[in-house]
């Protein structure tokens, strides 16, 4: 399947979303995932990503990426986020040492299931977010790409050696999202179809071993594929020979992320921000909150938990600008049109190709952190309307 090699330019979200991350890196020192040679046949545009060349778009463009995403499969390279094993001799040590650096149950997660958790600092802010999955004599963890170095060096300091800490560097990893990904995949393995959300399998898929876990980062079903580097681009081509798939880049999966009410890290959560303003706490157990059999015990676990109790100064909120205009990030909020202190700022912002109008995320005062609350956004030296909205954007299409 070979589209022809075309310039595209990244819209103004993604050249936003492509300095993250790369440090200064020149072109020579840029790392290539195993599909590179593959995006640029298929006529990406590849831009610096994360220390990475990572396709940004193809010849279709982002907004008919994320539409067909939406209504049919998209296939994503995301081989640039870390692959971790963590294996002890007894695997149930290895779960509690994890959950000295994660406010999350992972000495409960079953065998065979993946959970979302996060790193947190000695102020209770967040380093990374991260999956979980419990493969039974091991634990899986995948982590942001921007992120992987310092996330191994956590680990292993923390870890190390009463648990092994490795970095995969021989498999690559995509996701397959959409309301066809299923179908998609159950013509390789029938049995894909009795996964449910945050399930993870072994399988045979075009011939190779995969790690497979219904999941994902669009806000639809879908999921996520770890396969030996040497068998990726079989794998990506016997995905996208079906008629229903196409190849996604970033700037796609950043609009579709954002409608998913779903966090960016080093934008909509950082280092200073806490899982509970973030609205993650959802994502905290009760057995690690106060009064669990295992409260606390992770960093900065003083604020969150107290935070979980008598709730945060601010709060993450979705946000809809009234009008066509993007609110992009920066953009600084404030409680009327006159005001001349602001009580809050927009971490995500830009144009929502499934509702047809401008989304946005960001952070206010807790007290005008309520759906429908009208706000004004600073744009251009402007103040113009904004309401606080429901989060997510578009109804998550998860099989439970």
């Amino acid at each position: 399947m070979t589209r022809a090699r075309v310039p595209v330019r990244p819209h103004r979200r993604t050249r936003d979303l492509v300095r993250q991350g790369n440090d200064g890196l020149s072109d020579e020192e840029l790392k290539r995932t195993p599909l590179y040679d593959l995006h640029v046949k298929l006529g990406a545009k590849m831009v610096p990503f994360a220390g990475y060349e990572m396709p940004v778009q193809y010849a279709t463009g982002v907004m008919a990426e994320h539409n067909h995403t939406r209504a049919k499969a998209g296939l994503f390279d995301v081989s640039h986020m870390g692959q971790v094993i963590l294996r002890a001799r007894d695997p149930q040590k290895a779960a509690l040492a994890l959950e000295t650096l994660v406010p999350v149950d992972v000495a409960g997660l079953a065998e065979g299931r993946q959970r979302y958790g996060f790193f947190t600092n000695e102020d209770g802010g967040i380093e990374d977010d991260l999956m979980i999955a419990n493969r039974g004599d091991h634990l899986f963890v995948v982590v942001n790409a921007a992120c992987k170095d310092a996330d191994l060096a956590r680990m292993r300091a923390a870890l190390e050696p009463e648990v092994t800490v490795k970095l995969i560097d021989t498999r690559a990893l995509l996701a397959l999202q959409g309301p066809a990904a299923e179908a998609v995949l159950a013509e390789h393995y029938p049995a894909i179809r009795d996964m449910r959300f945050m399930d993870v399998e072994t399988l045979p898929i075009a011939g190779a071993e995969c790690w497979v876990s219904r999941s994902g980062y669009t806000g639809e079903d879908g999921f996520e594929i770890s396969v030996p580097a040497s068998a990726a681009e079989d794998l990506a081509r016997a995905l996208l020979s079906h008629e229903d798939v196409l190849p996604i880049g970033l700037g796609a999966r950043d609009s579709l992320r954002l409608e998913a009410g779903l966090c960016l890290y080093g934008h909509d959560i950082d280092s200073v921000t806490s899982p509970v303003e973030a609205g993650l706490t959802w994502a905290i157990q009760k057995i690690r909150r106060s009064g669990g059999d295992r409260a606390g015990g992770f960093p900065g676990s003083e604020r969150v938990l107290a935070e979980v109790t008598d709730g945060p100064a601010r709060k993450r909120v979705g946000l809809q600008p009234d009008g066509r205009a993007p609110m992009r990030e920066g953009v600084q909020l404030f409680a009327f049109k006159e005001a001349d202190t602001p009580i809050g700022q927009v971490t995500s912002g830009g144009f929502g190709p499934t509702i047809g109008a401008p989304v946005a995320m960001g952070y206010v005062e807790a007290s005008h952190a309520a759906v429908e609350t009208e706000l004004f956004g600073e744009v251009r030296g402007k103040r113009l309307p904004v309401k606080v909205a429901k989060l997510p954007f578009v109804t998550p299409g998860f099989k439970r």
